[in-house]
């Protein structure tokens, strides 16, 4: 078993920045990715970014490139999510979640059902 908590959400302007956190625990060393989605009220979870456990590939949803950059530290077993620039579209429920399977192509990791393990969600709201 993998423990997620996620945390750094909060309310913010637009044109503001957050940084959000998500913390792992337990069987860590099973993990191969790692990613962020999101779900606003209404609407089904989206993928926002993910990352390859070992080496350094990302993925990203068009609407966040160049604005999100997500990392790892693999010494403290969290991954993090700059938000940049931020605009009210970008309000939702934000989720960590973990893999235990090695894809071949990142972007593999887009797709809810490539994880095994979800973090309960941090609220981020960004104001007009």
């Amino acid at each position: 078993q993998v423990q997620l908590v996620e945390s750094g959400g909060g309310l913010v302007q637009a044109g503001g920045s957050l940084r959000l956190s998500c913390a792992a625990s337990g069987r860590t060393f099973s993990t191969d990715g790692m990613g962020w989605f999101r779900q606003a009220p209404g609407k089904e979870r989206e993928f926002v970014a993910a990352i390859a456990w070992t080496g350094s590939r990302t993925y990203y949803v068009d609407s966040v490139k160049g604005r999100f950059t997500i990392s790892k530290d693999n010494a403290k077993n969290t991954v993090n999510l700059q938000m940049n620039s931020l605009t009210p579209e970008d309000t939702a429920v934000y989720y960590c979640a973990a893999s235990t399977r090695r894809y071949s192509f990142i972007s593999y990791y887009s797709r809810t059902d490539a994880y095994d393990y979800w973090g309960p969600g941090t609220q981020v709201t960004v104001s007009s």
